[in-house]
């Protein structure tokens, strides 16, 4: 989630299309909080990896 967040941050800000920047920016940062989730050891939605 983390590297499709970046990959549209960098289409995004790249090709001027600015809701590709901001669902890239969006999904970084929910990627980055699941996965500081995870390494914590708090299940989320009952799962405790997400691959």
């Amino acid at each position: 989630m983390i590297v499709l967040g970046v990959i549209l941050l960098l289409l995004g800000f790249f090709l001027h299309i600015s809701i590709l920047w901001i669902l890239g920016v969006v999904l970084a940062v929910v990627g980055a909080v699941f996965a500081i989730s995870g390494a914590s050891g708090r299940a989320i939605a009952g799962r405790k990896h997400w691959f």
